[in-house]
């Protein structure tokens, strides 16, 4: 059976995705790289950019989701978290 994603993973996805891709990527090529509905992609890229971890910019008739510092930061942390986590077995 699929374990579905938690917040954390979701999160984890996007900005990794971001990332991958420069730092810079369009909207709707975000929502399918990260397998969401549009509805939950637009509630996770809100938070998002509520915590100042990614922001939008548009160009001509296109939305890009630009990662910020304190998205890089975050997946650093989360890097350690997980090392720390799999160098006690769990």
């Amino acid at each position: 059976m699929v374990k579905k994603r938690n917040k954390i993973e979701i999160i984890q996805d996007i900005l990794r995705t971001i990332r991958d891709k420069r730092g810079k990527i369009k909207q709707t090529h975000l929502m399918y790289k990260v397998n969401l509905s549009h509805k939950l992609m637009k509630s996770y890229l809100e938070e998002l950019i509520a915590k100042e971890m990614i922001s939008e910019i548009k160009e001509e008739r296109n939305i890009y989701i630009l990662i910020k510092p304190r998205g890089e930061e975050f997946m650093d942390k989360l890097k350690k978290l997980t090392e720390f986590q799999e160098a006690f077995g769990l």
